[in-house]
């Protein structure tokens, strides 16, 4: 088990590299920058790498619909390379809300369009001349496409660090995860919880893994997570409580709503209904009173030690191999205390 942590996208990025290199020293192996409707995740990660020479980099994630697929494995190898081989790319479908409002992209077949961005990521990184011919995507494209016909399959011209860079997908569905046990290095869940793996994705799981290249190696679940060791204040309950009912009430309609149709499959169908009925007709603070305390206390790491130390098993034997924490101590200090602290309590895991 590695220690990585997500880095928040809404801050400078100067700021924000002299804060990792400070978590750096007190344990941190890993960072994860996000991309929402803010400034692109790519920026901020090329300044990390230019700042850092040890620390991993990680997307979490560069959503498919708004980049080519081969603009996507041109970005992924140049971040290889000005980081010396530390990038591992972070995919994901994102949500109609974003990709349909904020790029003006229509929200179709995620499924099939990630696993044709695979292939063709794979393709480009072993500078081969891109010929694909999908039901999403088309390269080149010909007359029959509705190109000039004058397009001919290109190779990438630089030479990139590795031939196949690590990917990472962003799934919870049951068919996402199965494509992601066939084709992907990692994968980076929300809300994970590790007691009910089996229940919710356990199928998938050993259908994808039944296809999978053993070249691949071992799923690497990358799980993002919030963290506190001891006694958080009530107000940072509050706002775990906050993000849990708006995901599980309000991320998407009634349904369509992935992380609610996700509780369900951990067994709260009862409490999933609830929290959206209450989230949906506005009443947003008693949806968070009725998230249940023990999916609260699976899906993070919060706690003393001993509880801590406890969860991490539980991750360790779930199949989580990397931590993406999110620290919720109220001060830098606090925070790099904690990440220190949690470094020892991972190595003893190890």
């Amino acid at each position: 088990m590695r220690l990585g942590m997500i880095v928040d996208y809404s801050g400078g990025f100067g700021e924000t590299v002299e804060l990792l290199q400070d978590y750096e020293r007190n344990g941190l192996e890993l960072a994860a920058v996000a991309e929402a409707y803010s400034f692109d995740a790519v920026s901020q990660l090329g300044y990390i790498a230019a700042r850092t020479s040890s620390l991993e980099l990680l997307s979490g994630i560069l959503q498919i619909y708004s980049r080519t697929p081969s603009l996507t494995a041109m970005t992924a190898a140049g971040l290889d390379y000005v980081s010396g081989g530390r990038f591992n790319l972070g995919l994901g479908a994102s949500g109609p809300q974003v990709v349909e409002g904020f790029h003006g992209v229509k929200y179709d077949a995620p499924l099939g369009r990630t696993r044709e961005v695979i292939e063709i990521c794979r393709q480009v990184w072993r500078r081969e001349p891109v010929e694909f011919s999908g039901r999403h995507y088309r390269i080149p494209l010909t007359r029959e496409d509705g190109g000039s016909g004058l397009g001919k399959p290109l190779k990438l011209i630089n030479h990139p660090v590795r031939p196949r860079i690590p990917i990472s997908v962003a799934a919870l569905g049951p068919k996402n995860v199965e494509l992601v046990a066939e084709l992907a290095e990692g994968w980076q869940p929300l809300f994970f919880h590790p007691g009910k793996v089996d229940r919710a994705w356990g199928e998938a799981l050993e259908v994808g893994f039944g296809k999978r290249d053993p070249r691949l190696g071992e799923l690497d679940i990358q799980l993002q997570v919030k963290f506190h060791l001891g006694e958080p204040e009530p107000a940072t309950m509050t706002k775990v409580r906050d993000q849990l009912a708006l995901y599980i009430g309000g991320m998407g309609a009634r349904d369509k709503n992935f992380y609610n149709q996700l509780a369900c499959r951990y067994g709260y169908a009862t409490e999933a209904k609830e929290i959206q009925d209450l989230y949906l007709a506005g009443s947003r603070q008693d949806a968070a009173a009725a998230v249940p305390d023990d999916l609260v206390d699976a899906v993070t790491l919060i706690g003393d030690e001993e509880s801590v130390r406890r969860q991490l098993v539980e991750f360790d034997a779930a199949g989580v191999r990397t931590l993406l924490v999110d620290p919720l101590a109220a001060t830098v200090e606090e925070r790099l205390d904690q990440m220190a602290r949690l470094a020892k309590l991972v190595e003893d895991v190890r």
